[in-house]
């Protein structure tokens, strides 16, 4: 009943090809905007702000990134964390050599060095692919880590090696930095998720879309039928580290607000493969899902227990973070390999036909 299509007719390609085919998706995509940007700044606690709700649209533009490769494009990257910090240490760099730069600027231009760089190291993709393609990011990813404790050029040569962020205004509002408000933060970091989201879900519907996916599938079949794989797979290297760069940007900037070299180390991007992972890959919504699961899961662990007289430490808590997200990994490669993402699938296909028998 709640997503019935009935009287829902398509008369021309253009609607057959629609973004939301089914009125009830746009609905309900308007009821979560609406929660997005009314009632969560309205409701929401300077803590959920920073615990819960601006890591979630960080760490989903950042799994939405390696989505686009591995989900779309099937080439393994075990480097994400390691982009990441491309993007974060060049948009550092742009606002501390032009400090009258927007910072809106700063963040868009930073994605196009994440972008150079992870088109650098998809290169050997184009002989290699599978488990020597991961070993191949992978190596990017130590010499990376290693590049940004070792030139100092990057961070200022400050004694402690890391990056602090200044506080930077923008229309007299400070969005960054020390001063910067909670809400303020989430406000800019979730138009920046917004629009980019818009972005992807569009060109992964499209003609690139359909090549990536060519190309995942059967990258032989896709060179026969006459599709450039040195340019499919090179473009979602581009796309993917633009968009992770972008997140790295607003990692530091607009979350963490300082970062050593070592924050972008290999865990940062295990934790984004398994947001993916779990989520569900070549999924766009599975990014929001897996990433709601992995940021909230060590908040929920901490204060359930508290809540029921039992007091955990925090070596507990995060020991127990670590198993349950093995054991979700595993259960979730057994049971249903499309992740959180094919779930909600099967549920909306339950209610388009329900209450009728199938």
């Amino acid at each position: 009943m709640f997503y019935r299509t009935a009287g829902q007719f398509k008369t021309s390609y253009e609607a057959d090809h629609a973004l939301f085919p089914v009125r009830q998706d746009a609905f309900l995509l308007g009821v979560i905007l609406v929660f997005a940007f009314v009632i969560f700044p309205l409701t929401a606690s300077e803590f959920t702000f920073r615990a819960l709700l601006i890591p979630v649209l960080i760490y989903s533009l950042a799994a939405l990134g390696l989505n686009i490769l591995t989900g779309y494009a099937g080439q393994l990257s075990l480097g994400t964390g390691a982009f990441m910090g491309v993007g974060a240490y060049a948009c550092y760099k742009l606002i501390t050599i032009f400090p009258e730069m927007n910072i809106v600027v700063a963040i868009a231009l930073s994605g196009f060095f994440s972008a150079a760089i992870g088109v650098l190291f998809g290169l050997p993709s184009l002989r290699i692919k599978g488990f020597y393609l991961a070993i191949a990011t992978l190596a990017a990813q130590f010499f990376l880590v290693w590049l940004f404790q070792k030139w100092a050029w990057l961070y200022n040569y400050n004694a402690s090696g890391a990056i602090q962020v200044p506080n930077i205004d923008m229309f007299g509002i400070t969005v960054a930095g020390p001063r910067a408000t909670a809400i303020t933060q989430y406000y800019f970091v979730l138009c920046v998720v917004c629009v980019i989201t818009f972005f992807a879900i569009n060109i992964t519907r499209g003609r690139i879309g359909r090549m990536w996916k060519a190309v995942r599938d059967m990258d032989i079949a896709a060179e026969l039928v006459g599709i450039n794989l040195m340019r499919s797979k090179l473009m979602a290297f581009f796309v993917s580290s633009y968009v992770v760069g972008i997140a790295g940007a607003l990692f530091v900037f607009l979350w963490r607000g300082a970062a050593e070299a070592n924050l972008f180390d290999i865990p940062l991007s295990f934790r984004v493969l398994f947001i993916a992972i779990i989520g569900g890959l070549g999924s766009i919504l599975g990014n929001f899902l897996g990433a709601i699961l992995i940021v909230a899961l060590p908040v929920i662990i901490g204060s359930v227990p508290q809540a029921f007289g039992i007091p955990l430490d925090s070596a507990m808590v995060e020991h127990l973070n670590i198993m349950i997200i093995g054991a979700l990994i595993i259960a979730f490669l057994i049971i249903e390999p499309h992740g959180l993402a094919r779930f909600w699938a099967m549920i909306r296909e339950k209610f388009i036909l329900w209450p009728f028998p199938h």
